[in-house]
């Protein structure tokens, strides 16, 4: 079983976004991960930092959002935290994705896409910080037949 973890700080600044998630990449690549479920990966934490950088400051300022990514035998996880405004995307309701799109509300996508790309989601305020954190199972990809 193995165990390995990669940590990463970024700003508050979409354009760190890119870099974070190519060093993810490149953690899972390193560790034989099927590319299909580095991808995944990927996607749901670019979701997760897009979110944290568009939507956590609205006071805006420099501010330190910090990564932890883990390889823990057959799962990957990761842990975005940041100092920003307390929000818990979990309680928000899902969002009606078979209406009609002029009768959509604003928002709630990215946490329906965080959900449909992992295995489990969660939300913790710590202190002065947001804490979520999601998980997808390492599968062996099978070749088609």
């Amino acid at each position: 079983m193995s165990e390995d973890s990669l940590s990463i700080t970024l700003l508050n600044d979409l354009a760190a976004v890119p870099d974070a998630a190519e060093r993810v990449e490149a953690f899972c690549r390193d560790r034989g991960i099927p590319r299909r479920i580095a991808h995944r990966f990927s996607l749901a934490l670019d979701e997760s930092l897009t979110n944290a950088v568009s939507h956590a400051f609205p006071d805006g300022g420099s501010h330190r959002i910090d990564v932890r990514v883990e390889h823990r035998g057959s799962y990957l996880s990761a842990t975005v935290s940041d100092d920003g405004t307390a929000f818990d995307p979990l309680a928000q309701p899902p969002p009606d994705v078979h209406a009609p799109i002029e009768e959509r509300t604003v928002g709630g996508l990215g946490i329906h896409l965080l959900r449909s790309l992992t295995d489990a989601v969660e939300y913790r305020r710590l202190g002065d910080r947001n804490n979520l954190t999601f998980r997808i199972r390492i599968v062996e990809e099978r070749p088609p037949q």
